[in-house]
């Protein structure tokens, strides 16, 4: 199962990249764990500096952007494979 984390204060944006994130693993079919981070200490410990972010399995996998939910579904697809 993989374990997905939305950085950020929960902002606008922040709640879009949930949103996208919640739709590419509903159309990519895999399990995962979403959760929200809204902690600024722990949203350092990641070294991001700019929100939204996605992280995957501990991987930041974008910082400051929404990306479309195809390149998060591939991301998504891409950590599943490396398990």
């Amino acid at each position: 199962m993989l374990e997905v984390k939305i950085l950020g204060p929960g902002c606008a944006r922040c709640r879009k990249l949930f949103e996208e994130t919640q739709k590419a693993l509903a159309e990519t079919g895999l399990m995962g764990s979403l959760t929200k981070v809204e902690k600024m200490p722990e949203i350092m410990s990641y070294g991001v500096m700019l929100t939204p972010a996605l992280v995957i399995d501990g991987e930041v996998k974008c910082a400051g952007r929404v990306p479309p939910v195809p390149e998060i579904a591939r991301w998504l697809r891409d950590a599943a494979d490396e398990v």
